[in-house]
């Protein structure tokens, strides 16, 4: 299998095309619509009048699926420059008609009584749905229409950032993908090396976000006696992950993730096990960012092992920190002379032998891929990094009061708690690169994962424990 010549996305892309074909019929020809695949201008008006023939439904349900699936093979034989032209075309021109909603607003504001009224705010209903969004829908009916969908807004996702054009078409797809996504049309599922297909393994490979797997003999290891993988998925894109998350079964609450990872280590009993660490919850389709699963998928996979499990009591993660070396940065920058306490200043004046500049003399160590190795070095960083990390954790904040570190805001959105900071708890390329090496247990403590939750949302308060509390005391 690793020698394929072409992966799974390539496969999907093949097998979509080679779908939609055989529901246009043989005789069309994809070329003849789009021969040139950046979309010139001399093909927009051909692009035009196909938009317009999916809107106007003639022919019934079966041609309906046929005039979408043609739109769906142009869409699919373009280039980026031709993909960025077409969505401008959905964008700009099948976008709602402010004449026909003004009209419509005088005829609520004008209505003489309740029934007229109700007519009046049913047109401007009517009125402030785009064409464009009739248009998308009918791509639910086709074979993988939705995953098409959800591709196609990742794409969108990604040019609207230099094109504010598209962003409307982006929270009308977004509108259109949160309604079919809702969570429960959606079926939690184990993932098992002996049970579940190839093809599905192999995109658990590709789309892991936070620790990547090596290969197989790496995701056979994961998917051991003492893990488990659950992942969500929709009936739609029933080979589609859509969402999984990793979990260890183990004694303790873990701290190193390259312990937890060692493909050498023994495997336990899970049976005995009193602790399931979450250590990597990746989203798979980043055509669905912003429509977030995470929340039921923790709940979800909660309930599953405890029903199998009689013994596990504690359920935590062993999470990344992505945004703190990042911030550490700003703030070394920022040229405050109390980041360093006197103690602490101390210690690295005497492991350096440098008196002056000492946030740049962190830093400098700090991109010293090894400076872990030496333990004068690592004792002297250990106390003000740590403290720097729990109060990037608990007390920087976004402008909406949520809590600055995405994984963070997410688990804390979720109920969970800041249980403990690990130092060199990620010792990987990546975990110094973005954290210098930290990580941090959340806690979901089943008992008050709702008082969490409401104290977080509400008022931005931080459930945290003694320990890591005390960490901002230096």
């Amino acid at each position: 299998m690793d020698g394929e010549p072409t992966n799974f996305l390539d496969r999907t892309m093949r097998n979509l095309r080679e779908g939609w074909r055989s529901i246009t019929g043989s005789n069309y020809d994809v070329s003849a619509a789009t021969a040139r695949p950046d979309l010139p201008d001399g093909d927009l008006q051909n692009l035009r009048t196909q938009m317009k023939a999916c809107l106007e439904n003639k022919g019934g349900e079966v041609s309906a699926r046929a005039e979408a699936a043609k739109l769906g093979q142009v869409y699919l034989a373009l280039d980026e420059q031709g993909r960025r032209r077409f969505l401008n075309v959905l964008a700009r021109e099948f976008d709602t008609d402010p004449g026909r909603i003004d009209a419509a607003i005088d005829a609520v504001q004008l209505a003489d009584d309740e029934d007229d009224r109700r007519d009046a705010e049913y047109l401007l209903r009517k009125a402030l749905e785009a064409p464009r969004n009739r248009l998308l829908t009918q791509f639910n009916a086709l074979p993988d229409g939705v995953k098409f969908l959800v591709d196609m807004r990742a794409e969108i996702l990604r040019f609207a950032k230099e094109d504010q054009a598209l962003t409307s078409l982006e929270r009308d797809l977004r509108t259109i993908l949160v309604s079919w996504f809702d969570i429960d049309f959606l079926e939690l599922q184990q993932i098992s090396w002996e049970k579940t297909p190839a093809s599905i393994l192999e995109k658990l490979i590709a789309y892991e976000a936070v620790h990547a797997i090596a290969g197989w003999e790496d995701l056979k290891n994961r998917l051991d006696s003492d893990r488990r993988c659950f992942a969500f998925f929709h009936p739609r894109m029933p080979d589609e992950p859509l969402i999984f998350v990793e979990v260890a079964l183990v004694n303790g609450i873990a701290d190193n993730v390259q312990e937890l990872l060692d493909e050498n280590a023994p495997v336990q009993d899970p049976s005995k096990a009193d602790t399931a660490i979450f250590y990597s919850i990746s989203n798979a389709q980043k055509g669905l960012a912003g429509i977030s699963f995470g929340n039921f998928l923790i709940k979800g996979v909660v309930s599953q092992l405890k029903d199998e499990f009689d013994n596990l009591k504690t359920f935590s993660t062993l999470s990344p920190i992505p945004g703190f070396n990042k911030w550490l940065d700003n703030l070394f920058a920022s040229g405050d002379p109390k980041i360093l306490l006197p103690g602490e200043r101390k210690a690295i004046k005497e492991v350096t032998g440098k008196t002056t500049g000492l946030k740049g003399v962190i830093k400098e160590l700090l991109q010293d891929p090894h400076w872990h190795h030496d333990n004068a070095i690592s004792n002297a960083l250990k106390a003000p990094l740590m403290r720097l990390c729990a109060r990037y954790l608990m007390e920087e904040k976004r402008r909406q009061g949520t809590a600055r570190d995405p994984v963070a805001h997410f688990h804390l959105s979720n109920g969970a708690g800041i249980e403990q900071i690990n130092w060199l708890g990620d010792t990987s390329d990546n975990g110094f690169r973005q954290s210098a090496g930290m990580m941090v247990n959340y806690l979901y403590n089943l008992n008050r994962i709702e008082e969490n939750h409401e104290a977080y949302s509400a008022r931005g308060k931080i459930a945290a424990s003694s320990s890591t509390r005390n960490l901002l005391k230096g």
